[in-house]
């Protein structure tokens, strides 16, 4: 869309300054802290933070942005890694770290009303002795509201689902200053149009998400988990596809390739064999979750794997899934002082081994350094590529393979991400994958609801 015409951002930073005080800071760190990019899209920082405590005073920093046509930009826990926080037309971040408050837990419901800063972490601390926890799991220690709005997703999503699973309702400041409220506490309605739907996913271009209420599930009596190595990608992924299709209720199962093995042994000081892996996990009762784990183990021997061996060692599991949730700093320690832009694609299961084999095929012919990893149950994967941010002719052998590796998942039937979401930097790829009406129909939406282009310019359309 064509930038609109934004007025200066010092008599609207002036005027919140007069009603937030030290809540709002234009220091350049602290505005270069919310513009940072975990990729080589060059940060973009805002004219001003400002740190709000409740949906009125979000509502009052919106209406001044309003007035002032100046670009707001939401700011979780900064975790996303398309470029959703950089501020390209400058404005006003609007960071809910001091949103936390956990607004009330319903056990006998299974949810809980929460402010937008409020962690996966920090809800799950709170609420663990109910009985329940919270599921989603991106391996960020992300915002609530962040997470909302890329609609995320996570390791458990094969059992537990996504973000727009999981946000039963919401409260959002829209671009005009009004407050709406969606969903409920029911658990499915027919009443309307899916506002919540609309608004998870919408990367802070629609509104700002200022609470939620989100569907808590039970903590399983029982917990097995353990790895297990194949021949090679292909086995590993007929593997996680067969378990799926016979209907085992895995809940976690995870892929490394090679390459990420290595990088996990290395730095999370692991032994485990250097072969492409399933990281697996089942929950139930005792009972279960030994059948899932005796049924799995026969599907992985069929297609070539190695022993599988699981644990309900609470240790020995938590020690696989942190090496799990490192392998973002794994990766970064096999190149020291390279960059790592992190990235991902989603297929249908049944072209995940025909992509995955396709994209390591393309990395050895590239020459990169890259690693993959995935959640297989859903046939989302992350690639890894490292890269000398100075190094022009790096630059861009990895962003042509990114573009390879997009137009291959769309090519099988997939999307350009399965949970990163688009930000900056796959917006250029919505064409091609939605069709051009689609497109354009999410630009009447936005015009509609935000038609002075101010909620996080420059993001998805």
């Amino acid at each position: 869309m064509t930038p609109h015409a934004y007025g200066p951002a010092a008599p609207v930073v002036a005027a919140l300054r007069a009603r937030f005080g030290d809540r709002l800071s234009a220091a350049r760190a602290v505005r270069d802290q919310h513009a940072h990019t975990l990729n080589s899209i060059v940060p973009q920082a805002p004219d001003a933070v400002v740190f709000p405590r409740s949906t009125e005073e979000v509502q009052a920093i919106v209406e001044a942005c309003r007035d002032g046509r100046v670009p707001i930009v939401p700011f979780g826990a900064g975790s996303s890694v398309e470029g959703h926080v950089n501020a390209p037309f400058g404005g006003i971040t609007v960071s809910t770290r001091e949103m936390d408050a956990i607004v009330a837990v319903n056990a006998m419901d299974l949810d809980a009303m929460v402010q937008p800063g409020v962690t996966r972490t920090a809800l799950n601390s709170h609420i663990r002795d109910t009985g329940l926890f919270f599921p989603i799991d991106p391996g960020a220690d992300a915002s609530l509201g962040g997470m909302a709005s890329t609609r995320a997703s996570g390791t458990n999503a094969v059992r537990y689902g996504t973000m727009k699973d999981v946000v039963l309702g919401l409260k959002a400041v829209l671009a005009d200053g009004s407050v709406i409220a969606t969903g409920g506490a029911a658990r499915k309605s027919s009443a309307g149009y899916d506002l919540t739907r609309l608004l998870v996913g919408a990367e802070g271009t629609l509104g700002i998400i200022t609470e939620l209420r989100v569907k808590l599930s039970g903590i399983p009596e029982a917990v097995l988990g353990g790895v297990c190595s194949f021949p090679d990608v292909a086995s590993a992924c007929e593997a996680a596809m067969m378990a799926i299709q016979t209907g085992i209720p895995v809940a976690r199962v995870e892929l490394m390739d090679v390459a990420q093995v290595r990088a996990c042994n290395a730095y999370s000081r692991l032994d485990l064999p250097e072969a492409p892996s399933l990281f697996v996990e089942f929950h139930g009762t005792q009972a279960s979750v030994a059948e899932q784990a005796e049924l799995f183990a026969a599907i992985a021997q069929d297609c070539g794997a190695g022993p599988f061996e699981g644990s309900a060692n609470p240790e020995a599991r938590s020690r696989i899934w942190q090496a799990r949730h490192d392998a973002h700093w794994a990766n970064l320690a096999l190149r020291p002082g390279a960059k790592n832009l992190s990235t991902d694609v989603c297929v249908p299961i049944s072209r995940l081994a025909d992509c995955v084999g396709g994209t390591i095929a393309d990395i050895e012919s590239s020459g990169i350094v890259a690693t993959i990893v995935g959640h297989v149950g859903d046939g989302n994967f992350h690639v890894l590529p490292l890269f000398d941010p100075q190094d022009a002719e790096e630059v861009r052998t990895v962003r042509a393979f990114i573009d390879r590796l997009v137009m291959r998942a769309l090519s099988m039937g997939g999307t350009c991400t399965g949970e990163h979401g688009v930000g900056q930097d796959k917006r250029k790829y919505l064409p091609a994958e939605h069709g051009a009406a689609a497109v354009a129909a999410m630009r009447a939406v936005k015009a509609a609801l935000d038609p002075h282009g101010i909620m996080n310019p420059g993001k998805v359309v």
